[in-house]
């Protein structure tokens, strides 16, 4: 349903070192930096795995912080994206572990990003055997 979404940053540089960390044990790199002449000057950047779906703009974030979930193939991708965005400098805002309170497989992992934003992995596969 959702093709692509975009947030902005305040420090563009600090946001990418981040996600390129935190994104890469999802199999997510930053694929796309569009030329400043169409974006008057502004970085502009795509994150995804086969096409971008994630775009960093840098300028003044919302004033409210915003909640992005995303898809993890496995339990083991999201604890590695935590332990990555952590390392990245996220702080934690829920370690991985069963939600069972969405359904009975819902395995996520939240961290706050470098401009207050709530970033989660989530994994909706029962555990493998």
């Amino acid at each position: 349903m959702i093709d692509h979404i975009g947030i902005r940053t305040a420090d563009f540089e600090v946001a990418k070192a981040f996600y390129d960390k935190a994104l890469a044990p999802l199999g997510a790199s930053l694929l796309m930096i569009v030329p400043p002449e169409y974006t008057d000057g502004v970085k502009v950047g795509g994150y995804g795995r086969d096409r971008p779906v994630y775009w960093l703009s840098e300028g003044k974030p919302a004033s409210e912080p915003k909640h992005v979930a995303f898809t993890a193939h496995s339990r083991a991708e999201v604890d590695a994206f935590h332990a990555a965005a952590l390392a990245a400098g996220g702080k934690d805002n829920g370690a991985p572990g069963l939600r069972p309170h969405y359904h009975p497989d819902y395995y996520g992992a939240f961290v706050i990003d470098p401009d207050g934003n709530n970033v989660e992995a989530v994994c909706h596969r029962p555990e493998e055997a």
